[in-house]
C-alpha cells in the first residue's frame, strides 16, 4: 500500500478512536448475556443503518441449522437470539469481498461485590484500560470493525468490494450464530473476527464439547446416611474420572500439528454444579454442567461417544453408581477445532497492516478455548483472521482491555481491508451532479 494512504488511514483512526471508545462504552453498558442480547443488537442495527449501509437483522432458525454439520445441541428458547448483519456495495466490484465479524454475547459476571475496579456494565477507564463485562470479550473488536470501515470514510473512500459486518450470538455456547450467517448464505473471500488474542493471529484452536452428567443417589434421612448413597458425594467420583480422561487426552498431543508444543491442550472444566433437595436429606440428585476440548481434526460425535464409554467403563465397579450409571446430555458446544493454513493471501496482508500499525511483525499462536472461525475455515473453506486486542480478566472479575492495544488494531483491520478490498472514492450527491 502506498505509504501515504497508508498513513491518512491510520490518522483517520486516531481522529475518530473517542468516538469508537465511547461506542464500546455503549456496548458494555448493555447486559448482553444469552437470551438478552437483543437491546444491544439493536443499538448495533440502528448505528449501522445510521451509516448507510444494508442492514439486516434476523433470527436464529434452529430449523435451518439443525442438520448442518456444524450445528451444536440447543437447550434454550431462540426466541430473541437474533444476529444483526451490515452489507457494504461497491460502486465498482474490484476488490476481494470480506467479513468483519464479532459476538455480542457475553458470560455471566459473577457477585458483583467481586468485582473491585468498577461495576460490570458500568464501563470505567483507567489508566490505559477500559474496564467492563465484555469490553475486551468482545465488544471493543465490534467496535473496532465498525469505525475501520468508519475510518476509511473519514478520508472519502470505502472498500471496493462486498463487505459484510455481523454481530452475532451464541458464540459463548454453542457457535450457531455464525453458523446461521453461513446458512443464510453470507460468504466472502476472508474473514476477520477481533477477539481478544494479545494482537497474534491464531494459528490453530480446539474444538469444545458441552455436556451435563445427571447424578441419582438414594435419599434418605441424615440420621440414617449410611443406609443411602448422596449424589452429590457420587459426582465428585464422576469429576475424578473425566479429569483422567483428560489426561489421557492431552497425552494424544503429538499426533495434532501445532499442539504437540502446548502444555495443556485439552482442559476440562466443571462450570456449575447443582444438587440435593434439603440439608437433611441424603442428596437423591446432582447435576454437572461441564467443558472439555478436542483436538482439530476430531469428530464431535467420536469423542463425546469416547466420554460415554469411558465414564461406562470406570464406574461399572463404582459400588453405587456402577448400578446406577450417570446419565450423558450434550447441550450446547458439539464443535470442531480448525487450523488457519499458513502462507494464505489474507494473511500476508494481515501481516503487512499489522507491521504498518504496529512496528512490529506479527506473531501467530495456538490457543486451546473456542472461536467461531471453525464456521468459516472448516464449513466455507475461506481463511479466517482471528486477531484482536490484548486484554486481561475475560470471563472473570474486572474483565479489561488496553485502550492504545484497540487503537492499533483498529488501524491494523482498517490498513487490511483497504489492501484487501481495495478502496473506491465515496460517491457523494455532488459528484453525482
Amino acid at each position: 500500500m502506498d505509504e501515504q494512504l497508508a498513513q491518512k488511514i491510520l490518522a483517520a483512526v486516531e481522529e475518530g478512536f473517542e468516538e469508537q471508545i465511547g461506542f464500546t462504552e455503549d456496548l458494555i453498558r448493555f447486559p448482553s448475556l444469552r437470551g438478552k442480547e437483543k437491546p444491544a443488537q439493536e443499538f448495533v442495527h440502528k448505528a449501522l443503518e445510521a451509516r448507510g449501509y444494508a442492514v439486516e437483522t434476523f433470527h436464529i432458525d434452529e430449523d435451518k441449522i439443525k442438520d448442518h454439520p456444524g450445528f451444536s445441541p440447543v437447550a434454550v428458547d431462540y426466541s430473541d437470539a437474533v444476529n444483526v448483519i451490515a452489507t457494504h456495495a461497491p460502486r465498482i466490484e474490484k476488490g476481494r469481498s470480506l467479513i468483519l465479524n464479532g459476538h455480542m454475547d457475553v458470560v455471566p459476571e459473577g457477585p458483583h461485590d467481586m468485582w473491585e475496579v468498577s461495576a460490570p456494565y458500568e464501563p470505567k477507564r483507567e489508566g490505559d484500560w477500559l474496564y467492563g463485562r465484555g469490553g475486551g470479550d468482545m465488544k471493543a473488536g465490534i467496535a473496532a470493525n465498525i469505525f475501520a470501515l468508519d475510518a476509511l470514510r473519514r478520508i472519502g473512500l470505502q472498500p471496493a468490494a462486498k463487505v459484510h459486518v455481523q454481530s452475532v450470538v451464541e458464540e459463548e455456547c454453542t457457535g450457531n450464530g455464525a453458523l446461521a450467517c453461513l446458512v443464510e448464505g453470507y460468504t466472502a473471500d476472508a474473514a476477520i473476527i477481533p477477539e481478544p488474542e494479545d494482537e497474534m493471529l491464531v494459528r490453530a484452536n480446539t474444538g469444545v464439547l458441552w455436556f451435563e452428567v445427571s447424578v441419582s443417589g438414594h435419599p434418605v434421612h441424615v440420621r440414617e446416611a449410611g443406609t443411602g448413597a448422596n449424589a452429590i458425594e457420587a459426582s465428585f467420583r464422576v469429576i475424578e474420572s473425566l479429569k483422567r480422561l483428560t489426561a489421557e487426552w492431552n497425552a494424544e498431543k503429538a499426533n495434532y500439528p501445532y499442539f504437540e508444543d502446548v502444555d495443556h491442550p485439552i482442559n476440562f472444566n466443571v462450570g456449575k454444579i447443582e444438587g440435593g433437595d434439603w440439608a437433611s436429606t441424603v442428596a437423591a440428585w446432582c447435576k454437572l454442567s461441564c467443558r472439555i476440548a478436542i483436538y482439530p481434526g476430531d469428530d464431535p460425535k467420536d469423542r463425546a461417544a469416547q466420554i460415554e464409554a469411558h465414564l461406562a467403563r470406570e464406574l461399572a465397579d463404582d459400588p453405587f453408581l456402577g448400578n446406577r450409571p450417570p446419565e450423558v446430555t450434550w447441550n450446547g458446544f458439539f464443535a470442531r477445532g480448525y487450523v488457519l493454513e499458513e502462507g494464505t493471501d489474507a494473511e500476508k496482508a494481515l501481516a503487512e497492516a499489522h507491521r504498518a500499525a504496529t512496528a512490529s511483525e506479527l506473531k501467530s499462536f495456538v490457543t486451546p478455548g473456542y472461536l467461531d472461525a471453525r464456521v468459516f475455515v472448516i464449513y466455507a473453506g475461506m481463511p479466517c483472521l482471528v486477531y484482536g486486542p490484548i486484554t486481561e480478566n475475560i470471563h472473570g472479575f474486572d474483565e479489561r482491555v488496553n485502550l492504545s492495544s484497540i487503537k492499533r488494531v483498529t488501524g491494523a483491520i482498517a490498513l487490511f481491508i483497504a489492501d484487501w478490498c481495495g478502496v473506491e472514492p465515496i460517491e457523494t450527491e455532488a459528484a453525482n451532479g
